[in-house]
Formats: C-alpha cells, structure tokens, sequence
C-alpha cells in the first residue's frame, strides 16, 4: 500500500536529511518537489497548498535554519504536518457500554466493500468482547442479504433479516430482537446506489433517524481518490457522518484518499480495509500511516501482527538463531509459513524502518516466494541444515523435484545467504531493537 506516494518521499527525504546546513532555497526546492508528490497522489489541490503553505512558515524558522541538524529538523515538521493532515491522533468508535445497546450506521456507494466490512467490523468488536448483531438493511442491491448472512455465518455472529422491501421496518423489528437476545451492538448494513442521488438520501435519513446511531461510518473506496473525498463531503453534509472506513487500503498505491479525507470532511478515518479475508480490518493510526508514507516504516504494527501470529517463545529462539548465526534453511521456510499470517511481503517490508527504500528497485513476488518454499521443501533435512553441502548434483535433483530451474535453486541459496546477513545486521541494530523491544512490553 501507499507504494508510489512512499516512493516519492524517500527520494525527497534522502536528499535533504544529510545536509549539514540548510537554506532558504533548499526548503523551497524541496517543497516544490513534495508539492509534486502529493498532486500526483490525487491530493486534494486546497490541502496540498495548505500543507506547503504551513510547512514553510514552520520551516523558515530559527528552528531549522540554526540547528545542529537542520536536515532532520526539516523532516521532523514535514512528519508532523503529515500526521496532522490524517487526523493527529487515532479515533476509535464512541459505543455506548455492554449494558446498553449501540447502533453503528454503515452508509457507501455501491462496489465499496460495505457489506463486507459490516462483517470484518463486526469480527473486530466480537474480538473485542461486545455482542455484535449484523441487519441486513441493504434491501437494493440483489444478493445483499443472502452475502451478509453468508459473512455471518462465517465468523459466527447473528444477522437479523426480514422479507420485506421497507428497510425501516427491519431496522425497528433488529433492535427489539438485539434487547431481547442480550445483544449490544447492532451494524447496520444500508442501500448504496452507483451515484449519489435524492431518493438513496432519502432513506438513509429516514433509517439515520430512526435508528439513532452512535455512529455513521461512510465506507469509501481508497482507489478512487478524489472521488472517494467528494463522496464523503456529500454524505456528510447530506447525512452527518462521524468517521469514515477506507476500503481497499492495501491496493491504494497513492494515498490520495486519506491524505484529503479529515481536511476536506474534519471527520477521522477509524478503520483501514487491508486485504480481502474477514481479518483484513485495521485501525487507522495517522503517525503510523504518516511514518509508512515518508520510509520511516512502522514497527509498532509489525510488531503488533507479529504478537499475534508468532508464540514468544518461538521468537526468542529465532532471535537467539539470528545472532549466533545457526539461522537454516529450516528456519527459512518457517519463516516463509509465518510471513503469510503477517500479510503480503510488500506490507511487511514498508514497516521496517529503511527497507522499503534499500529494496524500491527489486519487484517482491509473491508467487516467487511460493516457488522458493517449493524448493525448500525438495531438499533433505541435510541439506536444509547445512546449505553448504548443495552441491551441483544436489541442485539438479532439488530443481526437478519442487519444478523450477537450477538457475532458480542457485538465487534462492544467494538470497538464503543476504537474509542471513540483512538479519544479523538487524540483530545489531541497537536503536531498532530498543524501539520493537520497547513497544513489545507495551
């Protein structure tokens, strides 16, 4: 995600962030570039002058221009503007307590990814120990219903649906069945239309106003931009949302959406679609967001997903590994299986501060890794423990056994050989490991 608008910024901030003096030309030259940068990422033209317009006064300060580094000074205002302009701090939902049921509107153009996130959202405050109810209010769009029970049924939570075309009824006839059935949460699943117009208004409004939501969440597709922003400015002033839902964050290469949204709306992004699985559903954290834009990576959510899918005691002993380099090819393939439950690879090497940049020219295949676990899994235990002894005889038998080429037997044992060293270098990095230890314990 982000990938293009990351792109830009690294080159930027790698011009500026050695400099041991800084003038007023340098700010200017560089601003001229992000300005650049955040048009081409389909940011809204009156936030981009506002962001350049702050950032310059910021950075013509004593501040910078003084400093001993005057380079990182400059990137620091740059950052934080960036994180200011996603919205400064992270926003979650105001729910009523257990004891009292909460009602979360979800609102959208048809082809957003509503109903899905219905779901995802409602795994997510299951996970967090509320009683969701799903309602199946989305009485336009043929197969709603049917895919919302489907969802679900899935991830074991209730949907309440009824057999009528009067939305408002199944809104009304949900919350008695959501006191009755000791439920907490109800989200509410609404019509979208292909564009916005007077009658998909109209009844948004009828269902807002009887359904009393704490919250009116727009779920807005990443991809489309501006578009994505006008969208969101219309729902709230038609309707009066409280935050919005970025769907298909993982695919949005830009940033365009999310760096518009709170400016143009002043209504927080809360959550982030980061994939397809019904797992796929993150908070929105504007530092964290801002760091991944500007290369700075984002430990904090690795180290968060990597909490989840890695048992401690099985991270101290590959750390253990990794330092007394006993790392095999074993561990490699380990390390494949795991990366799967982190996300894509591309997700995984935007949050390791300096990565993203070291590897901006080397295309990262997932299909290639699958090809790699192949030939990991055509070697003998032998082999696997010690690569050394993969001879040329050895590396035939392997590329016919996992159906690759010898050629491709030979770069996965090069690459098995950087990792080793990319990990020790890692392992060494005092600063980096103090910032995952730190926010690990937290």
């Amino acid at each position: 995600m982000l990938e293009r608008i990351a792109a830009k910024f690294s080159d930027i901030l790698r011009e500026v962030s050695g400099k041991s003096r800084i003038t007023e030309k340098n700010i200017e030259d560089t601003l001229e570039e992000v300005k650049k940068a955040l048009l081409e990422a389909d940011v809204n033209l009156r936030v981009v002058r506002r962001f350049i317009n702050h950032t310059l006064e910021e950075a013509k300060g004593e501040k910078v221009l003084r400093s001993v580094t005057p380079g990182q000074q400059f990137i620091k205002i740059i950052y934080d503007r960036m994180v200011s302009l996603l919205g400064d701090e992270r926003q979650d939902l105001s729910l009523k307590g257990p004891d009292t049921l909460s009602v979360i509107l979800l609102c959208g153009l048809q082809g957003s990814g509503k109903t899905t996130t219905a779901a995802k959202l409602a795994r997510l405050l299951k996970n967090r120990g509320r009683r969701p109810l799903l309602v199946a209010a989305d009485l336009q769009r043929p197969a709603a219903v049917e895919q919302l029970l489907t969802l679900g049924k899935s991830i074991d939570i209730p949907v309440f649906s009824l057999s009528t075309k009067n939305p408002l009824e199944v809104v009304k006839e949900a919350r008695s069945y959501a006191v009755k059935n000791l439920l907490d949460t109800l989200i509410v699943d609404t019509a979208g239309r292909l564009q916005i117009d007077q009658a998909l208004m109209e009844e948004l409004k009828n269902v807002k106003e009887l359904a009393s939501p704490d919250e009116v969440l727009l779920v807005a597709d990443a991809m489309t931009g501006q578009n994505a922003v006008e969208i969101a400015k219309t729902f709230n002033e038609q309707i009066g949302i409280t935050g919005i839902i970025l769907s298909k964050f993982d695919s949005d290469a830009r940033g365009g959406a999310a760096l518009s949204l709170k400016s143009v709306t002043d209504k927080p992004i809360k959550f982030i679609g980061v994939g397809e699985k019904i797992e796929d559903l993150e908070p929105f954290y504007p530092d964290r967001i801002a760091s991944r834009i500007l290369g700075m990576g984002d430990v904090v959510s690795l180290v968060e997903k990597a909490q989840q899918a890695i048992d401690q005691k099985e991270a101290e002993e590959l750390r253990y590994k990794i330092e007394s380099a006993s790392f095999t090819l074993e561990d490699f393939l380990e390390q494949f299986q795991r990366m799967r439950k982190l996300g894509s690879l591309q997700s995984i090497v935007e949050m390791i501060p300096g990565l993203s940049g070291q590897l901006k020219d080397q295309e990262l295949d997932e299909k290639e890794l699958k090809h790699q676990e192949a030939i990991i899994l055509s070697m003998t235990p032998e082999e696997r423990q010690n690569y050394r002894i993969i001879g040329p005889s050895r590396r035939k038998r392997i590329a016919r056994g996992s159906g690759t080429s010898v050629f491709e037997v030979n770069q996965l044992l090069k690459r098995f050989e950087k990792t080793r060293l990319m990990m020790k270098k890692m392992s060494q990095d005092k600063k980096l490991q103090a910032q995952m230890f730190s926010h690990s314990k937290g």
